[in-house]
């Protein structure tokens, strides 16, 4: 088997346990703050939750460059190591928090090491032929979102057994199992040699020198409206499940299985809409899935059940297998050689900052709009980003 494919095959499975082992907790973050750290006010709770988990992106959002400066100097599959072995003891570390505060300042920890993704995303294409970029792509993100199903579904039925404490231990087991498999199996080549004698740029410099390319600043400008509008409402869902559910009974089993629903029909859509946009282009596959998105968020505030809100997340999962990866696809493919993980550690970081301001606005904005408006207003601004993508990319063609 050719070396990119072991390669991917490997990354894809460790992506899955990374996935898997992050989001065990992640979407029932304000019920573990409710039932487990003793807060009772649902706007406070919100206001919590979107903080601790906005906290890891504000630190990731400033420290993927320097990871990917150093990524290039000395390696994807050292930068891999680092953040795969360090998140694991974190995670494991959150599992004795006490306070919120606790949970706040061991996710900021994190997002400083985090990058096991970016790190994948960067050393497979940097070893996968451009023809087959999206393919690649869109498998990579498969293991991923195969995790992000199995995640949520795993952690409901931890929860409702054995409570939510136990959930960061067997993170931290799966993280570090994830790392230990890439340690073992994956292969770069890449000479440190020939890399430590390159001129070595600051960081600002790099991204200077990058934004110079017409298509990176508008590839990083999707990537962080992306995540925007797909974070903003994701605090208080389980709290809107709850509503809609009208019980407590096996109600954390009920969370997990909407955040795993939009992750089935991501698995599928990923591998098919990136073979699909290796014959039509990545482009066209961004914008249909920009405008899909935008067109499936909006339905979720008028739903009157957890199995209405289940259909249209199923659907939604279909459209987002076409955002991110073809994004990565057009990112390697206008990016200079070399200088990979330089632009996927600015895009990571834009990627952070959407994951960051999302939470952040949409639990300041629940007190007064509620989760049904957060979604309406996710929707129309997808709808706005692919009119403005669709402007944008097509003057960067033709200029």
């Amino acid at each position: 088997m050719q070396r990119w494919k072991i390669n991917l095959i490997v990354l894809m499975s460790g992506n899955f346990l990374v996935f898997a082992g992050m989001t065990m907790i992640i979407p029932f973050l304000s019920l573990y703050l409710k039932q487990d750290l003793g807060l009772t006010d649902n706007h406070e709770i919100g206001l919590w939750a979107g903080l601790i988990f906005a906290a890891n992106f504000v630190t990731s959002f400033l420290f993927q460059p320097l990871w990917g400066k150093l990524s290039d100097k000395y390696g994807r599959k050292l930068m891999l190591l680092r953040s795969g072995f360090g998140m694991s003891i974190v995670m494991v570390l959150m599992g004795f928090a006490t306070e919120p505060w606790h949970l706040l300042l061991l996710r900021m920890l994190n997002g400083v090491i985090s990058g096991y993704t970016p790190a994948a995303v960067s050393l497979v294409s940097a070893t996968t032929p451009k023809n087959r970029m999206g393919f690649a792509m869109g498998t990579l993100q498969s293991g991923g979102t195969a995790g992000a199903i199995l995640g949520p579904f795993i952690g409901g039925l931890l929860a409702d057994s054995f409570g939510y404490r136990p959930i960061f231990y067997i993170t931290g087991s799966f993280l570090f199992l994830a790392s230990f498999i890439s340690w073992l199996m994956v292969r770069e080549n890449f000479d440190r040699s020939a890399a430590a004698l390159k001129k070595q740029v600051s960081v600002v410099k790099g991204f200077r020198d990058l934004m110079v390319i017409r298509q990176l600043p508008v590839l990083l400008t999707i990537t962080f409206l992306i995540q925007f509008a797909m974070l903003s409402p994701m605090p208080l869902m389980p709290l809107y499940v709850q509503e809609l559910h009208g019980t407590t009974e096996n109600l954390a089993f009920y969370a997990g299985f909407v955040g795993s629903v939009t992750g089935i029909s991501n698995l599928i859509s990923a591998p098919l809409l990136g073979r699909l946009s290796d014959r039509i282009g990545p482009t066209r596959i961004l914008l249909i899935s920009l405008a899909g998105a935008g067109v499936m968020l909006i339905p979720q505030a008028f739903v009157g059940s957890v199995s209405q809100l289940l259909i249209f997340r199923f659907l939604l999962g279909c459209f987002m297998g076409g955002l991110i990866p073809t994004v990565n696809s057009l990112i390697r493919k206008h990016t200079p050689d070399g200088m990979e993980s330089r632009s996927y550690g600015f895009n990571s970081s834009a990627l952070s900052l959407g994951n960051m301001l999302g939470p952040v606005m949409g639990g300041l904005l629940s007190g007064l709009i509620g989760i049904e408006g957060l979604f309406i207003l996710s929707g129309i601004l997808l709808f706005l980003t692919c009119i403005w993508a669709t402007r944008a990319l097509r003057a960067r063609r033709s200029t």
